[in-house]
């Protein structure tokens, strides 16, 4: 990856560079964290010398002034003024005045979220799968039925190991050696 330096930094905060390589550094910000902070210190060093804003808010509100007609130009704000749709033919005729709050009532009815798409509604539902599971005995099956895998795995264990095995076989024979010396006095 090759960073840029500190100099071509501040010939593109001064806007001394031509569009293709300015192209270049804007995306090369996106990924390169050391470049960034470079950025961030011509940027500091030139503060000075860049446009001081009178009213930040103004200035904002200008620039969404610009920028809302050009990327979003059929909004519609107020949905009284959309006309009317033509009805369809299996549904009754309806003046254009009152077809218009109908519209606005549809509209407003279809923006509120069904009473089963609520999250509320979810949890309510998981609440009580959840006690019906545990009613039925479903969770207790499956911890016996988890058991039954380990048990296996129990009975394995219980087994004696090799060296357990020759320990009391030493201990059987050493006892047996005493007792044959406690015969023989």
């Amino acid at each position: 990856m090759k960073h840029y330096t500190y100099d071509e930094w501040q010939q593109y905060v001064k806007n001394e560079i031509n569009e293709n390589t300015r192209e270049e550094l804007e995306s090369h910000l996106y990924t390169c964290d050391q470049c960034l902070e470079a950025y961030l210190q011509a940027v500091s060093a030139n503060e000075s010398s860049l446009p001081v804003l009178s009213s930040e808010s103004n200035f904002t509100d200008q620039v969404m002034a610009m920028v809302m007609p050009s990327t979003v130009p059929h909004t519609v704000t107020d949905i009284s003024t959309v006309p009317a749709v033509p009805s369809v033919p299996d549904t009754e005729d309806v003046d254009t005045e009152d077809d218009t709050k109908d519209n606005t009532q549809k509209f407003s009815e279809i923006k509120k979220k069904r009473f089963y798409q609520q999250a509320v509604f979810h949890y309510i539902l998981a609440a009580a799968a959840t006690i019906l599971l545990m009613f039925t005995g479903a969770f207790q099956s499956l911890v016996s039925y988890a058991n039954s895998l380990e048990s296996p795995l129990n009975i394995q264990e219980k087994k004696p190991s090799v060296t357990e095995g020759v320990i009391n076989k030493t201990f059987a024979w050493m006892d047996s050696l005493e007792k044959k010396e406690a015969d023989k006095k």
